[in-house]
């Protein structure tokens, strides 16, 4: 770990007027930065703690879920409301990390933690996410977990964050306040695909900070679910995750939502695919003409071929669960 200076600020102003830096960082729960400055990944020359300022707060307004930065995931997760018109939500959040890990993890952390790719995490590898213009070592190396979506020459790397997934498939907010003021960036427009500047993982400019996300309230019932298929079921990154909404109205399906995790550098939508199943009847037939949809131009790297055919299986068997109203357990984890 390199040495950097250590900042605390008791204001928003002086924290980005601190971050408006390349080489700065902030620092909330610490669960991934600090993970990557003991590698050696991440060498900020300036880590801005942002713990002290008045991003805490958590309101379930009516119509809307405003939760502050420095909401833990454990907050955030087992908040009453939250488990009663925003579930969706909790189920995603409790379906990642561990009970420790989530006490610590914060909202605005959780949307900018970066890849678990193999490579990345090794300085001792080419990888054009860490160092641009090196190249990217999954290409033709140990690429099980990568992506099969929205992949390019310079990286296939994933995102790995379960809390992005369910907030992507609810039409979330990111609101950011930064040198030029104040603006909100709607989730889909947050996270993007790696093409040619892999080191860019979201839109967000030099100096800003993330205040809040915003969440409208959804009008699925119980016909929703969280499905994330991983290696083991206790603390594992998801081979592929879904988050399913059906809004269903006299046996007909009115709108849907469908987001995928551990299938590109971002959560994946596919808008065209979602609106394909307006007017459907929830049966088999048509899930399974959505999922074809969905992954129409997914592609493997060798090792990840088998995750095609598993993310057309769990999109499936999440728009079933949803369809049901019987959404995933949690605390039990085996796929309903």
């Amino acid at each position: 770990m390199n040495r950097f200076d250590y900042i605390r600020p008791d204001t928003i102003a002086d924290a980005i007027a601190a971050l408006n830096n390349p080489d700065t960082r902030a620092l909330a729960g610490g669960t991934n930065l600090v993970d990557l400055m003991k590698y050696n990944v991440a060498r900020p020359a300036r880590v801005v703690d942002i713990n002290r300022l008045p991003l805490r707060s958590l309101e379930a307004a009516e119509g809307e879920l405003r939760v502050g930065a420095l909401v833990s995931n454990s907050e955030l997760a087992w908040h009453p409301a939250v488990r009663e018109r925003w579930p969706l939500l909790s189920s995603a959040i409790l379906a990642g990390a561990s009970p420790q890990l989530r006490n610590a993890a914060t909202t605005g952390g959780n949307l900018l933690q970066r890849t678990r790719c193999y490579y990345f995490y090794d300085p001792s590898t080419p990888c054009n996410k860490r160092e641009p213009g090196s190249g990217c070592s999954a290409l033709g190396g140990v690429n099980r977990i990568h992506a099969i979506l929205g992949a390019s020459d310079a990286c296939i790397a994933v995102h790995p964050s379960d809390m992005c997934i369910a907030l992507a498939a609810l039409d979330a907010t990111v609101e950011v306040e930064g040198p030029e003021g104040r603006r909100s960036i709607p989730i889909s427009g947050f996270h993007r695909l790696p093409g040619s500047e892999p080191e860019r993982d979201n839109t967000l400019k030099l100096g800003e900070l993330i205040t809040a996300v915003t969440v409208p309230e959804p009008d699925f019932g119980n016909h929703h679910t969280y499905l994330k298929v991983r290696d083991r079921l206790s603390y594992a990154f998801a081979l592929v995750s879904v988050a399913a909404a059906l809004r269903i109205e006299g046996g007909t399906i009115r709108d849907a939502r469908i987001a995928v995790g551990g299938v590109a550098h971002k959560p994946w939508r596919d808008f065209d695919a979602e609106r394909s199943l307006r007017g459907q009847q929830p049966d088999t037939a048509a899930f399974q003409s959505v999922a074809t949809m969905i992954l129409r131009d997914a592609k493997g790297q060798g090792d990840n071929d088998f995750k095609v055919e598993l993310a057309r299986l769990t999109i499936i068997r999440a728009l079933t669960q949803a369809a049901a109203g019987t959404p995933q357990d949690q605390a039990d984890k085996s796929i309903q």
